[in-house]
């Protein structure tokens, strides 16, 4: 995704497959959206903006990295917009308690941080999205919405900055034509993998089991020599490789 746009949803099955529901927000139905930054006047401006938009709703605030699991259990947003530098506790810290907590909320990381190592590292703890706070607010927006419907969202700053963690897998030359080919199968499964789903809900879009989608994941892995899902997810983007 080396455009300021995030990858086309995964909402088209495979031939076997009936139909996937992507979510959709509406003014009846807007996107529950919470805000943890300490800068208030930041916190403030942002809530502004975003009351504007008639398929966004903000339902919480935090000013301190400690509060924002209590605000997620008690607003239960659809996405947090997180900074990672905050008092309390701190946004990598938090991003990496939260991994393995069976949560809807998807967060995107909003951060003026220009460090690249902590953009690899909160897309490794499993954030969906990365936004600078420079970015237009209309690209913000769009990144929310996108990320609502199951997709990763990176602009073009940060997937370079990503993938540059990650130059190994994705060099193209004589040694990608002797990796053995993936199935389409496979190739269904690495294009949901981009888009941030879950071992389970792959699963249930490809209707197969858990663990065969872990064992399709073990089979890529070794092909094409990456060691985890970003990494895959990276290949993923670069070469263009969707769901068929």
């Amino acid at each position: 995704m080396a455009q300021t746009e995030a990858p086309p949803k995964a909402s088209t099955p495979s031939k076997a497959s009936k139909p996937t529901k992507v979510p959709k927000s509406s003014k009846d139905h807007p996107i529950r959206v919470c805000i943890a930054d300490d800068h208030t006047i930041f916190r403030d401006g942002l809530r502004r903006l975003l009351v504007l938009e008639e398929d966004i709703e903000v339902v919480g605030e935090a000013k301190d990295g400690s509060e924002v699991a209590d605000i997620i259990r008690d607003t239960d947003p659809d996405v947090l917009l997180l900074d990672l530098k905050m008092p309390g506790l701190d946004g990598l810290t938090l991003l990496q308690r939260m991994q393995n907590q069976k949560m809807k909320t998807r967060i995107i990381v909003l951060t003026a941080s220009d460090d690249e190592g902590e953009y690899v590292q909160a897309m490794k703890y499993g954030t969906c999205g990365i936004v600078l706070k420079q970015t237009a607010t209309d690209l913000l927006i769009k990144s929310i919405r996108k990320v609502y419907q199951g997709e990763i969202w990176l602009d073009s700053r940060t997937t370079a900055a990503v993938m540059r963690q990650f130059s190994s897998p994705m060099d193209s030359g004589p040694r990608d034509r002797d990796k053995p080919r993936l199935s389409n199968r496979e190739r269904e499964i690495v294009g949901f993998v981009s888009q941030g789903f879950k071992n389970k809900e792959i699963a249930e879009r490809m209707f197969i089991s858990e663990q065969t989608v872990k064992n399709h994941l073990h089979n890529i892995f070794d092909k094409l020599g990456v060691s985890d899902r970003l990494e895959l997810a990276l290949y993923a983007i670069h070469r263009n490789i969707r769901p068929v």
